[in-house]
């Protein structure tokens, strides 16, 4: 019973010592696979926490120092949007939305077991532009064109989790919450172009994301 014991501790201890293996590495590269994203709010939008699924949008290279890691990300998202702009029964907005952001910051993890559970903190630059149409609800009434853009800071703590798979590949999941500063303008041609108005606004929005899943391959491995 007694050498039962110490073969399944042994075994144990070998898979464990396999999977502290992350940290051995130099460099890491990681895609986002699936991401459900809370975009900016665009014109006037009514519908709050909206969530967006992206598939494939991101990228990610970290620069590994035992416990913590320089990463480096990128993110890039378009594609057709419609909502109710002023209020429900006002406007319909239809166009395009494209959103981009780059980020650097630093990655803690808390172990190199199997299971990684980790801290990290980013900062960088989001983009978020909107160009479509303003259709008054109902008959008779022409479109307005509508072009919105917003650039800025954009400060993100993040907590996660990465398992390791095989030693030079892990799953990862996170979450975090995009502080953005931005610097928007809205520019609105009245139909014919008979009139033109141009606002400008500083805004601070909180935006959660709250899952982020992909793939990290490890590379360069230390000697």
């Amino acid at each position: 019973m007694n050498k039962f014991f110490i073969g399944i501790s042994l075994i144990l201890c070998t898979i464990i010592a396999r999977a502290q293996t992350s940290g051995d590495y130099n460099y890491s590269i990681g895609v986002r696979a699936y991401t459900l994203v809370e975009l900016p709010k665009i014109l006037n939008q009514t519908s709050n926490q909206t969530y967006t699924s992206t598939y494939g949008n991101g990228i990610l290279f970290k620069f590994n120092d035992n416990q913590i890691s320089y990463r480096i990300g990128g993110n890039y998202y378009r594609n057709d949007v419609s909502f109710d702009n002023t209020c429900a029964n006002c406007e319909i907005a239809n166009g395009k939305v494209t959103d981009y952001s780059f980020k650097i910051g630093f990655e803690k993890n808390f172990n190199y077991s199997k299971i990684q559970p980790y801290f990290a903190f980013d900062l960088g630059f989001r983009s978020n532009r909107f160009s479509g149409t303003l259709s008054p609800k109902g008959t008779g009434f022409s479109s307005k064109t509508a072009e919105a853009t917003k650039n800025g800071l954009v400060l993100a703590p993040v907590i996660g989790v990465k398992v390791n798979i095989l030693p030079q590949l892990l799953l990862f999941a996170e979450s975090n919450l995009d502080f953005y500063f931005s610097y928007e303008r809205q520019d609105i041609t009245e139909p014919s172009g008979s009139g033109r108005t141009v606002n400008t606004y500083r805004k601070l929005e909180t935006l959660l994301n709250p899952v982020s899943a992909g793939l990290q391959f490890n590379l360069n491995r230390r000697n």
